[in-house]
């Protein structure tokens, strides 16, 4: 590789990962608008939305669509954040997977309600334009402002319509269950 041709190819990585950073910021702000075309002009035709908690799953933007639809008829007013975003071009030249950690404030059945998650993602460049092929939600926490003290000391930091659901991480993770192993650790 000739360094012209070097410097090409490190300016388009780079253009590309502003891409997709603001392909990150138009979801949170779609979600917040509930601004339905704008979202789903952000996923590819067979993309995949799904949590480990099983709070969330579609596949294929039909599913996506009707996912998002009965999210926002209970939902109110929203706030999404993203703080810290890596991308890694590990995917061939038009994929690149990621990990968005993000905040939100929302109101589902007119209860205010706070969530810390991260957002594993696949972005796919279709005609000349980045999109998610999946985004994976791992909840931190989902949780009611009023339960928000006490969410952090219960593994069920995740509660929808009345259900507390297991979080989606740290407990799950690699790195996690490893360091509990390693240093004995037996309860929190």
């Amino acid at each position: 590789m000739t360094e012209m041709s070097d410097l090409l190819a490190r300016v388009e990585k780079l253009e590309a990962r502003a891409e997709i950073a603001e392909l990150v910021s138009a979801y949170a702000i779609a979600c917040d608008d509930h601004d339905m075309p704008r979202l789903m002009s952000l996923f590819t035709d067979d993309a995949v939305l799904d949590s480990p908690s099983g709070l969330m799953h579609a596949i294929g933007k039909p599913a996506i669509d009707a996912l998002f639809i009965a999210t926002f008829k209970i939902r109110g007013p929203a706030f999404h954040w993203t703080h810290d975003h890596f991308v890694r071009f590990d995917r061939g030249p038009d994929e690149a997977s990621g990990l968005v950690l993000a905040h939100a404030e929302t109101s589902p059945n007119n209860e205010v309600s706070l969530a810390a998650m991260r957002y594993a993602d696949v972005y796919r460049r279709v005609g000349g334009r980045w999109l998610f092929a999946r985004r994976q939600i791992n909840f931190l926490y989902y949780v009611p402002a009023k339960d928000y003290l006490q969410s952090l000391t219960t593994p069920a930091r995740i509660t929808v319509s009345g259900r507390s659901l297991s979080a989606d991480y740290p407990e799950r993770t690699d790195a996690w269950r490893a360091f509990d192993l390693d240093h004995d650790v037996k309860e929190r």
